[in-house]
């Protein structure tokens, strides 16, 4: 039996979605706790720059169920359900600052784990409960 062809590369993550139930109460969170700036939204969802080449979105549950067809094209119909996991790259040596911002806006700390590579994570829930982790460098092979 021959191998299966190579799939083509993957240059990387270039989205990760969350779905909230309160949009109003998701952009205060993640722009007045976590300092994301919007580059789009409308009722419907906000887009975050999350770094280099890297966007967050945040969809309000249910609104974005039916196919949008815009000029260009159509986007499927999507939404999800229960408390997701993502994880935002941060500098060496910033932990300990955002221990004290997290703090200092009320956020709970829920755990922190020094990884064998060198690298520390932060984890915290936003709003609609998804696990948010804080990660310097030595996480991972590739970070």
């Amino acid at each position: 039996m021959a191998p299966a062809p190579a799939a083509p590369p993957i240059s990387g993550v270039l989205e990760t979605g969350l779905y909230v139930d309160d949009l109003p109460r998701a952009r205060a969170f993640y722009e007045g706790v976590l300092g994301l700036r919007p580059m789009i939204a409308d009722h419907r969802f906000c887009a975050y720059d999350a770094g280099p080449g890297s966007v967050l979105l945040l969809f309000l549950r249910g609104a974005t169920l039916e196919a949008v067809t815009m000029p260009g094209g159509t986007i499927p119909g999507h939404d999800g359900h229960g408390p997701l996991h993502y994880a935002l790259a941060i500098p060496a040596g910033s932990l300990d600052a955002w221990i004290a911002h997290l703090a200092g806006q009320g956020v709970a700390v829920e755990s922190r784990v020094n990884w064998k590579g060198g690298g520390a994570s932060l984890y915290f829930r936003d709003p609609d409960g998804h696990l948010v982790e804080l990660a310097t460098p030595g996480l991972w092979a590739n970070y």
